[in-house]
């Protein structure tokens, strides 16, 4: 029977894996398509390394590992709103270890102590940002924050592990000669690549496509910055007339960044006097709206639930059916038997945006 290493079977899932999401043609998926097809080279050099030693994988191996933790990095940068702009410095440690690699026959230079540095790096900053909470994932889904937030959370973790595991890998260098490497960097890559692989999918799935057209009231727009910052009680005014007239949130790809556009008002400002007035984050606040317009749907209306979902801004029934019992206190088929048989007197019983503490 002819046996295959494990890395080249997982290896094969993730190439599955990517020509599905291939076949999606966003370009917001091209962050997740460039660490997917990181993470099958690496899988697939160190199947091949452990197996014919051959000096041009010794070589290949660091250098591509070098590559995960900035390519994780910039899938994360699209919620966290970061401005877009060239991304070079970010793979400089990459190739500062491709020239290590390159020199390791003559010089031995300290290559997994620097893995070791650049994962434990970008792990911390990333496990940092993913649990600093929802209202800083500007660039997410107000619907999907959360979830983003935990899958920046759980990639940065890994990416803490493998550090912890580069740091193992130099120490037994040092003390035992490398005897044990071969089990520890096969078995980190295969515990680690999937999870962090499915992590970063999400984190790039969080993310919506760039608005085909420019907004008016930009918030970023020089001629803003310098004013007095509105009190919070004219943001939330702001926000009110702003999501009655437009109805902004209906749209399933509405962010903080985009609302803080729309606004005049800087996010940070926005997330914090929703914070201080409501006592909520801004994905709670939006989802109130949306809660709010679907509760007068299902009284007024004999549509679907399914529909009804779909057209105040929800994504997933999950998500949906959660927030609703959040709000209303019951599911949303339940809410349209009390309000139709009188046990709710109307939707005004139940406040969108509570009243202040």
């Amino acid at each position: 029977m002819i046996s295959v290493p494990l890395p080249f079977i997982v290896a094969l899932v993730l190439t599955f894996l990517l020509c599905l999401i291939m076949t999606q043609r966003e370009s917001g998926y091209r962050p997740a398509i460039v660490f997917l097809s990181a993470c099958i080279t690496l899988l697939v050099v160190v199947g091949l390394r452990w197996s014919y030693e051959a000096p041009v994988f010794r070589f290949l191996q660091p250098v591509t590992a070098a590559f995960l933790p900035p390519a994780a990095w910039l899938c994360f940068s699209g919620l966290n709103g970061l401005a877009k702009g060239p991304a070079w410095h970010h793979f400089v440690p990459t190739g500062i270890v491709f020239v290590l690699s390159a020199l390791w026959p003559w010089v031995y230079p300290p290559i997994d102590a620097l893995l070791a540095a650049l994962f434990l790096g970008y792990g911390a900053t990333l496990m940092r940002r993913g649990l600093a909470g929802a209202d800083l994932l500007t660039g997410a889904r107000l619907s999907d924050a959360p979830q983003s937030g935990r899958a920046a959370a759980c990639a940065g973790g890994l990416l803490l592990f493998s550090g912890m595991v580069d740091l193992a890998i130099a120490m037994d260098f040092g003390l035992g000669g490398g005897g044990h490497v071969r089990g520890i960097v096969s078995a980190a890559n295969l515990l680690v690549l999937p999870p962090i692989a499915w992590a970063v999918i999400v984190m790039v799935r969080c993310v919506p496509q760039p608005e085909s057209a420019p907004v008016a009231g930009n918030s970023e727009d020089p001629a803003w910055q310098g004013l007095p910052a509105p009190a919070d009680n004219q943001v939330m005014a702001e926000v009110d007339r702003i999501l009655a007239e437009r109805r902004l949130y209906r749209d399933p790809d509405l962010t903080l960044d985009r609302l803080s556009r729309r606004l005049g008002i800087p996010a940070r400002q926005v997330s914090r006097a929703i914070n201080r007035k409501l006592g909520q984050n801004v994905s709670q606040a939006i989802n109130g709206w949306r809660i709010r317009d679907a509760m007068e749907l299902l009284v007024e209306t004999d549509r679907p639930v399914t529909e009804i979902m779909f057209d105040c801004g929800f994504q997933t029934k999950s998500n949906f059916n959660r927030e609703f019992r959040r709000v209303a206190g019951t599911s949303p088929s339940g809410w349209r038997r009390q309000a139709r048989s009188g046990t709710i007197a109307s939707v005004s019983a139940v406040e969108a945006f509570p009243p202040e503490s």
